[in-house]
């Protein structure tokens, strides 16, 4: 999927989401979350772990919580942004945390996480990286799974690269402007527009960035914060990634 593969703020401070919550989801409908929640649940069961306490890191509206949950995870669903959470569908296995994946410290370990939708996309270099994936596995116990996918660098420099896309709703009007600024980085402007009673539009405005990393990377990084990797896949398949793969699955498994 191209257009809105996952906006989520990493920092408190640009908790830019007020306005945005309102239409996200409207804007992600196109979107098969039940196909990426059966796609997540197989790919944990497959490598050891069958239910118990799973990690929803920056979880957005809830959208993919609440479907694992109705699979009989006990979720815990950890975003920066309060009007995210906010319009998050409750459910009796789902605990909310408004949390900085920076700073993520929860109540007590964890059997299995996921972060998709390219929401470690928004953490700026290495180091950052890095310290959510200890985070993580801080609170994860041996043996826990760890699903997250992230856009390549092929992603960010040639698809997106410095162009524009339109997305068009029925009361939403959504121009997404590219800049590809080297090194994996990427820099998006978003201008939506609402239409109002009257007729009218109201504009906002959003700026974003987000990092791509190189695989072994990734791979390297995962390693340093005690985990292993035990599948690598092109987005929402089983083939292994390929040169001019969009966007690549990573399951790791605690070690240490």
């Amino acid at each position: 999927m191209l257009f809105l593969s996952g906006f989520r703020r990493t920092k408190m401070e640009n908790n830019g989401y007020g306005c945005f919550a309102d239409f996200y989801d409207s804007l992600m409908g196109d979107f098969d979350y039940n196909a990426l929640a059966e796609y997540c649940d197989a790919l944990i069961r497959e490598n050891g772990v069958d239910r118990g306490i799973l990690l929803d890191l920056a979880c957005g509206t809830g959208t993919l919580s609440y479907l694992l949950a109705e699979r009989g995870w006990d979720v815990i669903g950890v975003d920066v942004s309060a009007e995210m959470l906010a319009r998050a569908k409750p459910h009796k296995n789902i605990s909310y945390i408004r949390q900085d994946m920076n700073e993520l410290d929860l109540f007590g370990t964890i059997d299995s996480a996921v972060c998709t939708l390219d929401g470690l996309n928004h953490l700026e270099n290495r180091s950052e990286l890095l310290a959510v994936l200890k985070r993580v596995s801080l609170f994860m116990n041996r043996g826990g799974v760890f699903v997250f996918d992230l856009n390549t660098i092929h992603k960010h420099k040639t698809i997106l690269g410095n162009n524009i896309f339109i997305k068009e709703e029925e009361d939403v009007y959504c121009v997404w402007k590219n800049f590809y600024l080297g090194s994996g980085v990427l820099e998006i402007n978003l201008d939506i527009f609402i239409e109002r009673e009257d007729g009218a539009y109201d504009r906002f405005s959003e700026e974003i960035r987000e990092t791509a990393y190189d695989l072994d990377l990734i791979r390297e990084l995962c390693g340093l914060a005690g985990f292993e990797i035990t599948g690598c896949y092109d987005f929402m398949t089983r083939d292994l990634p390929l040169q001019f793969s969009e966007k690549v699955v990573f399951i790791c498994k605690k070690v240490q």
